[in-house]
């Protein structure tokens, strides 16, 4: 069934009842693009880690849109000994349906686009009659909207039906239209009048006039009943609204919380893209994706992931299937040992021919899939004893696929695993080896054809990992390079050392820098604050120089975070530019002023001015900086104080001994 914007109200009661009857999903998408930057054998690299390609994959495909998505269900009929199958084809965009909802943006890829279209897709029925849709965040955001609407009509009566405020100031009427006005004013006072007339239509006073549609303002009289039946009419058309607007991710909603065993082929991809398009934007790394995955598939039920092409890959399906893809396997999967299921389509949908093999429509694949899974399901009963001609989705012999989502062409790890920790393999007959630009994966070849047989994977233009049959000719081939002059070898746990040596570097150096600026802007550390005496130490700088040499006291933003103005501190600053510093006892600190006040209170300038015997030092809350081009004689005097209010401008002040410390 093919579901776009205009039907899809009409259609979601059925597409909820399929995935509520049904034994188990599949499921598939297609997308604007695969990658905006490496090609596709760069961005699956033979020896990436879960993590690397989870980084990969969230870096370089998630600008792209899921613009179509398959769901077919399919239910076992127990007396018939068949499968009944629900295919639903959906078309998605992200149109915005109104001024405040999300615009959003995503790219295309040329060759997929290209790809798509040779394939007979409708792209019109994408962008003219896509079904919108709204991640959890923007759901949220929505619903506050109209809740904050809503309260304020029921605090003042509705904002639809009740004269402005009387107290406000009056509307100057323009000259030219003055007359329009007068008259409107009479209409309606002859509608008050009359009792018989219940309405007034003016004629529309828009700018202009489309050829189409004309706007019109309608005045009626209502009382009290019928002016509460008309809010509740447009609160129920609000509510119609946020859901029309929540849309597809309905959908995905249902599919989460029916607790079904999900199936998809190679379905890294749509897993990654259905959370961030429908859910929330993907997390930071593999760990809090799988805690994510496990808490949207485990909030109500116990939901389930299962990939074909892993299942097709792993014992005992590997020795006797050779090719995996999705057209393929199908076809393998007719053949001896196994045997076609027996799936007939539900009475009112659509089916589906694998002989005209309409692959790359999303309907099409997922209903494909789930076809192989049932034959492979079906052969794994074959073992039992006796043995089995129907498994179900349900059965034991299929949990050990569950939850684990096929890496294609890593050659030692199978698959992420979004239970538990994934696979660790030992690589010590990998060596990654760097080269010139120029090189080919024949010059790799070359260099390394002693060795035997061997496995190359790209990482970029001037590096690459490369697999030996035998480990302990490792150390030979890194030996043979230590004299090389155009490449270099090393093994694979020193390349993992020394990038996680560079990442940490780069963060030390990072927080270093910080604590660098942090440093020269206090280099005169605060001497501690005397409580018996009223004289306070004040760092001096080479020279001192008098009062008057002392320019406005101003507020200028101190510290790491200078640029975007979250730290402020006061400063005096002499003409020169340069800085000194002063300690104070706590009491200033608790001087009254305004919690995230930008500017200092009184009393507290007051103390500073006795502090520093400048009785006519002017103050003022003007961001100020110090000139860098400044030279001459100079002597810096920086008073700093930070007070308790400002706690809520990103960052904490604690006392002790007299002082602030950050």
């Amino acid at each position: 069934m093919e579901v776009i914007r205009s039907n899809f109200k009409d259609n979601l009661s059925k597409v909820c009842e399929a995935i509520e009857e049904a034994d188990f999903l599949a499921i598939d998408g297609e997308f604007s693009g695969i990658s905006d930057g490496p090609s596709v054998s760069a961005l699956t690299n033979g020896f990436d880690t879960p993590e690397e390609r989870y980084q990969k994959l969230k870096k370089h495909s998630m600008d792209f849109l899921l613009f179509q998505f398959g769901l077919c269900t399919f239910k076992y009929d127990h007396t018939e000994e068949k499968y009944i199958m629900k295919s639903f084809n959906f078309y998605i965009f992200p149109k915005p349906f109104n001024r405040s909802s999300p615009d959003v943006k995503f790219v295309c890829q040329s060759s997929s686009i290209d790809f798509l279209a040779n394939q007979g897709f409708d792209f019109n029925k994408v962008f003219r009659n896509g079904i919108p849709y709204l991640n959890q965040e923007e759901e949220r955001q929505l619903r506050e909207q109209y809740d904050e609407k809503r309260s304020q009509a029921n605090g003042a009566g509705s904002l639809s039906y009740i004269s402005p405020n009387t107290t406000k100031c009056p509307v100057t009427i323009p000259e030219d239209q003055k007359k329009f006005i007068e008259k409107v004013v009479e209409q309606i006072e002859e509608l008050l009048k009359n009792e018989e007339n219940e309405s007034l239509e003016l004629e529309p006073c828009t700018g202009s006039v489309s050829e189409f549609k004309e706007r019109y303002i309608v005045i009626s009289k209502v009382d009290d009943e019928e002016r509460k039946r008309r809010e509740q009419q447009k609160q129920a058309k609000e509510q119609e609204e946020l859901n029309d607007a929540v849309g597809f991710s309905r959908v995905v909603h249902a599919i989460a919380n029916s607790g079904k065993l999900v199936i998809g082929h190679n379905m890294l991809l749509d897993v990654m893209h259905t959370i961030h398009q429908f859910y929330c934007p993907l997390p930071d790394n593999l760990v809090k994706l799988t805690l994510l995955c496990f808490n949207i598939l485990n909030s109500y039920f116990v939901s389930r992931l299962l990939d074909t092409k892993l299942m097709a890959s792993t014992q005992p399906f590997k020795e006797i299937i050779n090719n995996t893809s999705l057209a393929e396997l199908e076809k393998r999967l007719k053949e001896i040992p196994f045997s076609p299921p027996k799936v007939e389509s539900a009475e009112g949908f659509p089916s589906y021919d694998t002989s005209s093999e309409q692959l790359h429509e999303a309907g099409y694949d997922a209903y494909i899939t789930g076809l192989c899974f049932i034959s492979m399901a079906n052969f794994l009963g074959s073992f039992l004893s006796p043995p089995k001609n129907h498994v179900s989705a349900r059965s034991k012999l299929i949990e050990p696929f569950f939850n684990k989502l096929f890496l294609m062409r890593v050659m030692d790890i199978p698959y992420l695993n979004l239970e538990g920790p994934d696979l660790q393999p030992k690589r010590d007959h990998v060596l990654h080896v760097t080269f010139p630009k120029e090189w080919k994966t024949s010059d790799l070849y070359q260099l390394f054809s002693a060795f035997g047989n061997i496995q190359v994977s790209w990482i970029d233009d001037t590096s690459a990992f490369v697999s030996l049959s035998q480990p302990e000719q490792v150390q030979i081939a890194v030996n043979t390079s230590r004299y090389a002059e155009s490449y270099r070898i090393q093994t694979y746990a020193e390349y993992v050392e020394k990038k996680h040596e560079e990442k940490q570097a780069k963060r030390k150096c990072t927080e270093d820098s910080w604590k660098e600026m942090e440093r020269k802007r206090l280099k005169t550390q605060c001497t501690p604050y005397v409580s018996q005496s009223r004289y306070y130490c004040v760092n001096r700088g080479p020279a001192m120089t008098s009062a008057s040499s002392l320019s406005t006291l101003g507020w200028i933003p101190s510290g790491p975070m200078d640029l975007y103005g979250s730290r402020w501190s006061s400063k005096f600053r002499t003409r020169s530019g340069s800085f000194g510093s002063l300690s104070f006892p706590p009491s200033w600190s608790s001087s009254s002023g305004y919690p995230g006040s930008r500017s200092p209170s009184s009393a507290l300038k007051t103390e500073v001015k006795k502090a520093l015997k400048v009785s006519a030092l002017p103050m003022s809350s003007s961001v100020r900086r110090p000139s860098p081009s400044s030279s001459g004689p100079m002597f810096s005097l920086v008073l700093l104080f930070l007070f308790t209010y400002l706690k809520k401008t990103f960052f904490i002040v604690s006392h002790r001994h007299g002082q602030l410390q950050l």
